[in-house]
């Protein structure tokens, strides 16, 4: 996460973060955040995140990379911005290609299929090129975003998204490396099916005009705050199509050209669940 800023976070800081952290830990979804910071704050925003991060950390969860979001012009316009947000990636948010979420693990689970690269070197430059980019990027992979929200409804801001590490909740990444030489990213077309019926599609040039526009704006974000994106860490470009709801018991799967296809699982309530929810 960027630096600790050198004030301590203001008690309405802490409040939101507590707030959304006791949301997931509770699976109980809380009210929108926003009032509860300065109107277009991101700074503030940012630090709530960076708090519920840090709890994550000291809980021993390792932090692996980063993903984009409001990759989208329609979604940007939407929330009324014009840049995309980002959030950290956790190692227990990562899911097997063609693994299982346990049912409950997230509280209002979507689905998006993505462009994920994967570092070989650091991008420490605030004014990061395209070039730099090509240069530190080792391979790309096709992946699915599970996003999740801690607040009720969806119902969000900007300031709630980026607050809630920017929706994040799980992913899913392929496991054959494909050579950024071997395939251009904002030709690359994209469907994403629910138990075999296509719910979104898209294509590269739909993420920003190229999921590689969206890495260099993160690099450069991140350097900026002192914080870089380093060799190794995945990186979720965002979204190539609409996201779409998760059902429980449902199957999902993506199919990228020139990069091939990842799947991921989604558990029905045990029983025992069932007659709960009755």
């Amino acid at each position: 996460m960027p630096p600790h800023s050198p004030d301590a976070p203001s008690p309405e800081t802490r409040k939101t973060a507590d707030a959304l952290w006791e949301a997931e830990q509770s699976g109980t979804p809380c009210p929108a955040v926003r009032d509860q910071l300065p109107a277009g704050d991101l700074s503030t925003a940012y630090a709530v995140q960076r708090i519920n991060v840090e709890r994550r950390l000291a809980q021993g969860r390792r932090l692996v990379g980063r993903k984009i979001g409001l990759t989208s012009p329609a979604v940007q316009h939407q929330l009324g911005v014009d840049e995309p947000d980002f959030g950290a990636l956790l190692s227990d948010m990562a899911v097997p290609d063609g693994g299982t979420v346990p049912h409950g693990r997230l509280l209002q689970p979507k689905i998006e299929a993505e462009v994920a690269l994967v570092l070989a070197s650091d991008l420490p430059h605030p004014e990061t090129t395209l070039a730099d980019v090509l240069r530190a990027v080792d391979f790309a992979l096709p992946a699915l975003e599970i996003v999740d929200s801690r607040i009720a409804n969806w119902d969000i801001s900007l300031v709630d998204t980026v607050a809630d590490n920017a929706s994040s909740g799980m992913f899913v990444i392929g496991g054959t490396p494909v050579p950024l030489t071997s395939v251009d990213l904002r030709t690359v077309r994209m469907t994403l099916t629910r138990d075999g019926e296509e719910v979104s599609h898209g294509s590269g040039a739909d993420c920003l005009g190229s999921p590689l526009n969206a890495a260099v704006w993160l690099a450069s974000t991140l350097a900026a705050m002192g914080d870089p994106l380093r060799a190794g860490d995945v990186v979720l470009t965002g979204a190539l199509g609409p996201m779409v709801a998760v059902l429980p018991g449902s199957r999902c799967e993506t199919v990228i050209s020139g990069l091939g296809s990842v799947r991921v699982g989604f558990a029905s309530p045990a029983p025992d669940q069932k007659a709960e929810q009755q």
